[in-house]
């Protein structure tokens, strides 16, 4: 099963166990590091905790060795998005419109890859950020990835 495959019957089971919970699916990767890891990232009003993530993943787990779809060895671990989360999904700039945000961009412009801003308004091709009072259009396209400003 292909990377998208695998992240889209994952995303539809975990959608199907948190049915009548509190907790979303925030977003679900299967990624070759070192070795293959299969990513799903939860979430829920106060933010989820070891024992959420434990439910979900045993859950989870059965569902996988039952219809094994993922041929190759993988590590399975279950999580909060952390702090600095990714931004993907329309309902994640909803949800966050106004935050700052922290931009990675394929290509420079002017001259940078990366911006600190405070998440505007986005439409299905442009997401808009204010940089110094400044907005800024960027083309979805263009972004690499969007994470939730975190200052230490």
């Amino acid at each position: 099963m292909k990377r998208e495959a695998v992240e889209e019957f994952v995303s539809s089971v975990v959608e199907g166990i948190l049915e009548g919970t509190e907790m979303e699916l925030v977003d679900v990767e299967y990624v070759r590091e070192r070795d293959w890891y299969l990513r799903v990232y939860l979430d829920k009003p106060g933010g989820v905790d070891l024992d959420d993530c434990q439910i979900v993943s045993e859950k989870l787990s059965e569902v996988l060795d039952a219809e094994d779809p993922i041929k190759e060895n993988y590590l399975l671990e279950v999580s909060s998005p952390g702090l600095d989360r990714v931004l993907k999904k329309d309902k994640d700039f909803v949800r966050y419109q106004g935050a700052d945000v922290d931009v990675q961009l394929f290509k420079p412009v002017d001259g940078k890859k990366q911006f600190t801003g405070a998440l505007g308004e986005f439409t299905d091709t442009t997401i808009t950020i204010q940089v110094d009072e400044t907005p800024l259009v960027l083309e979805r396209s263009a972004i690499a990835q969007i994470r939730l400003h975190f200052e230490f």
